[in-house]
């Protein structure tokens, strides 16, 4: 076997990991061109080393990309350039999305990577090792001794972060409805308030202690810069603003929930997020920066 035969062979075997080592990046970053760019420097960091002694490749693949995220997550900390810092100071994550309708291959192999925007709200609170230690143990079963030279510890102390971020998941991420034809009513009766400008109907639809994120694209009056939105009666106020686009917007699965995407002229303008709990709406995730949005794979909505 020459050279090339060498050369493609390694680039299949990495190609049969490429979609965990996705995942897992996604995970820790809550942003899917980061994701891709940290599976290709794994890639690189691969093709560049001597693959004779690896004897676990998925094993090693997963070290690496753990440990790319974690050097962006503080790169990330350290100069603040999370998405936060911009507009409106509040950070919402690449969703996944997806149709409603049954997924084709290319569209379930997206759904392997669809996660919740909600809990990767409360990882993008954890400090960087605690959540690289979760999302690799808790996430996908890696051994705390395959973790702690990653993050510079020892076992025990791996383990801690882990249990310490654990416990920030539990106690923050929200209970969500499980069946999407719930969720469907639930969205499907916001989207009508919000189309007819109803107050009270949205009123009814939303849990009191609803929560709004926005983006910096995302029009959010009355909000200061590092604020959310809370409660019924200012989140439905900003729904009400957000009734002219309403007319244009789709079902989809956003981050695996019944979500609404406004596309006009054939380009997103925004995705909206959703969490329902008990038949109302927990929380609202909204992305309209049209650069973040330009990366996204948008499917066709169902209307």
């Amino acid at each position: 076997m020459d050279d090339t035969d060498d050369a493609q062979a390694l680039a299949d075997r990495f190609e049969a990991h490429r979609g965990r080592l996705r995942a897992v990046a996604y995970r820790m970053l809550g942003s899917l061109t980061e994701a891709e760019d940290a599976v290709q420097e794994t890639w690189l960091k691969l093709s560049r080393s001597d693959t004779g002694d690896i004897r676990n490749l998925g094993g090693w693949l997963t070290t690496v990309v753990g440990r790319v995220c974690l050097d962006l997550l503080r790169s990330r900390t350290a100069r603040r350039e999370q998405p936060m810092d911009e507009g409106y100071g509040t950070f919402v994550p690449d969703p996944v999305i997806e149709p409603l309708t049954e997924t084709d291959p290319e569209q379930q192999v997206l759904r392997a990577d669809a996660v919740g925007l909600a809990l990767l709200v409360v990882l993008d609170t954890l400090e960087p090792a605690e959540r690289l230690a979760f999302v690799l143990h808790d996430m996908f079963a890696v051994p705390f001794d395959d973790i702690a030279p990653i993050v510079e510890r020892g076992t025990a102390a791996t383990r801690q972060l882990a249990s310490r971020a654990r416990r920030r998941v539990r106690g923050a991420a929200p209970s969500a409805e499980p069946d999407p034809a719930r969720q469907r009513e639930v969205v499907e009766a916001f989207l009508a308030a919000s189309r007819a400008g109803d107050f009270d109907a949205l009123l009814a639809v939303l849990d009191p202690a609803v929560v709004l994120r926005a983006d910096s694209g995302a029009l959010v009056r009355g909000a200061a810069a590092s604020e959310v939105v809370h409660g019924a009666k200012a989140v439905a106020g900003q729904a009400l603003l957000f009734g002219r686009f309403a007319a244009h917007g789709r079902y989809a699965l956003v981050g695996g929930a019944v979500g609404i995407v406004n596309v006009v002229d054939g380009r997103p303008q925004s995705v909206m997020g959703v969490t329902v709990a008990d038949g109302r709406i927990t929380a609202l995730y909204i992305l309209a920066d049209p650069e973040r949005l330009a990366a996204l794979a948008v499917p066709d909505g169902d209307g």
